[in-house]
């Protein structure tokens, strides 16, 4: 990854090679964290602008709450940390990973006297599944992990140690020569990827599994859910069964760290002609559009970072 200068910790701006835990952090042992990904693009109309800021950081804030975590800075004071420290970086264009956590000052299941630590990183990070899989789509492959169910932790938070479920199914698809894994529910329904939403088209319809599948309700999949009613398509949120997948006209993936890639290959089932479809590359241009400034129709989706920190 390319290293910036400074990381925001704690409300301090420190250098990249100082941002250091102790070893016995609770969060490092247990996975007691949550965290949110965010991008920053430099955009035609105003500069560098983080895209849907503040949902992200309210989804943060809830994902912290769900697993008893009282936020040491609100909403405001992390956004104005964020666009300062985009500032500071010298970066136009970045990812962005606010991390909460269960600090160093307490060992064992019972995290409610460790300290919760708030960190901030900034850095340059190219599209998560390339630029050839954005134009061209990637190959996918279901996997033999199941993703985790509410009934054993919660889909809906954004939480650190969760995201183990995902790496398994991503080192699975990886080791077995495809880019990305599609996760079923616990009831063999389709889920989502390791890191981002699903999409499947069928005659100019869009469906998409609900959040009750066990989701998480991404950020981009609300943008791109709202892109495509705005051009006149049809959303339907239900759950999908996996043979579904091999009939479908076409299928994109979204995420903030992915955007929107299609998908042009699932366990060996060509779909569509094997090339992004219509309806996937119409709403993939208006997102792109959106992200870097150049729709009107979606500019308040965009957090200008030379903005005051008290501009709703």
């Amino acid at each position: 990854m390319k290293q910036a200068d400074l990381i925001w910790m704690n409300g301090e701006f420190v250098a990249w090679e100082d941002a250091k835990v102790h070893v016995l952090t609770h969060g490092l042992h247990y996975g007691t964290g949550v965290f949110e990904g965010i991008r920053c693009y430099d955009t035609e109309s105003c500069g560098p602008a983080i895209f849907r800021h503040r949902d992200h950081l309210r989804r943060l804030e809830r994902s912290a709450e769900l697993y008893y975590m009282p936020a040491p800075f609100d909403v405001e004071a992390l956004r104005a940390a964020t666009n300062e420290l985009i500032g500071r970086n010298n970066l136009r264009s970045c990812y962005v990973r606010p991390l909460m956590y269960r600090g160093y000052g307490q060992m064992g299941l019972n995290p409610l006297e460790a300290p919760v630590d708030v960190a901030i990183a900034v850095w340059e990070w190219g599209a998560y599944l390339g630029e050839e899989g954005k134009k061209n789509g990637i190959r996918t492959k279901v996997s033999s992990w199941r993703r985790i169910s509410p009934g054993s932790l919660i889909p809906a938070a954004k939480a650190s140690g969760q995201y183990l479920n995902s790496v398994l199914a991503k080192i699975e698809s990886q080791k077995a020569g495809y880019e990305e894994a599609i996760l079923l529910d616990d009831h063999g329904n389709v889920c989502e990827g390791s890191g981002e939403n699903i999409f499947v088209v069928w005659e100019g319809r869009l469906v998409t599994p609900p959040p009750e599948a066990s989701i998480l309700d991404g950020i981009t999949r609300k943008s791109v859910i709202q892109i495509a009613r705005d051009h006149g398509y049809e959303v339907i949120e239900r759950n999908i069964a996996r043979a579904e997948l091999y009939l479908a006209d076409e299928i994109f993936m979204t995420g903030t760290a992915a955007e929107l890639v299609p998908v042009r290959e699932v366990d060996d089932h060509t779909i569509g002609g094997g090339q992004p479809g219509e309806v996937t590359r119409t709403i993939q241009t208006t997102f792109e559009d959106a992200l870097h400034g150049r729709s009107d129709g979606y500019r308040e989706w965009l957090d200008p970072v030379g903005a005051p920190a008290n501009v709703a």
